[in-house]
């Protein structure tokens, strides 16, 4: 009787497991001074996610690859946060995110917009499983402090729920501000990430500074 309980244990843990996905994002040789000279490995950088709204990120180092990789996906699903997505596809609002020198601006979109963001901010996106989103980075290019400053914005949003319980109001009436200002994203911000024009990064920059 224990022995099965124990298999269905390891049964579930690895259905658990099998729900999320992975995506190496950054990874680079590090070294490490000691007695004898240098000491080389290397750190990688991963967001693992079940896109259905969890995501986490996570960093690991070690003198391989592989392994570094392994204890950075270990460390991502310790890290998991839960974000409600609004109509399962989009963010529920617009928020800013900041860490260091990072920033970043994100934008719930309409549907068909697709998820217009660069590098770092787009496995964040994908691993969440957000469909439509517009989102810049005004800050730092370096993919550790644009994870984190995604991750602040992410931990930013608030479902209709929430807003509605603070506001006395109810959760539709949130819910329909939310779609109606989401239909109002400019065009330029909807169009391929290699067409964003100079006057795009200049909405996204005025958005970011008026927080």
């Amino acid at each position: 009787m224990a022995r099965s309980s124990g298999r269905d244990r390891g049964r579930d843990r690895e259905d658990r497991d099998n729900e999320f996905a992975d995506k190496l994002v950054h990874i680079n040789r590090v070294s490490k001074t000691v007695k004898g000279g240098k000491r080389f490995g290397f750190a990688a950088l991963v967001v693992v996610g079940d896109a259905k709204g969890r995501v986490g990120f996570g960093h690991g180092k070690a003198r391989e690859v592989p392994e570094a990789i392994r204890k950075a996906n270990e460390s991502a699903r310790r890290s998991l946060i839960r974000v409600h997505l609004r109509e399962g596809r989009t963010l529920d609002h617009d928020s800013t995110g900041r860490h260091g020198a990072g920033k970043v601006l994100i934008r719930s979109a309409p549907p068909g917009t697709g998820i217009i963001a660069g590098g770092a901010m787009r496995a964040v996106f994908e691993m969440l499983g957000v469909q439509d989103v517009v989102a810049k980075s005004m800050g730092s290019a370096n993919p550790y402090n644009v994870v984190r400053a995604t991750f602040n914005a992410l931990g930013r949003q608030e479902s209709p729920r929430t807003v509605a319980s603070r506001r006395s109001k109810k959760p539709a009436e949130i819910n329909a501000r939310r779609r109606d200002g989401s239909t109002m994203v400019d065009q330029q911000l909807v169009q391929p990430a290699s067409q964003i024009t100079k006057s795009t990064s200049s909405v996204l920059a005025d958005g970011l500074n008026a927080s």
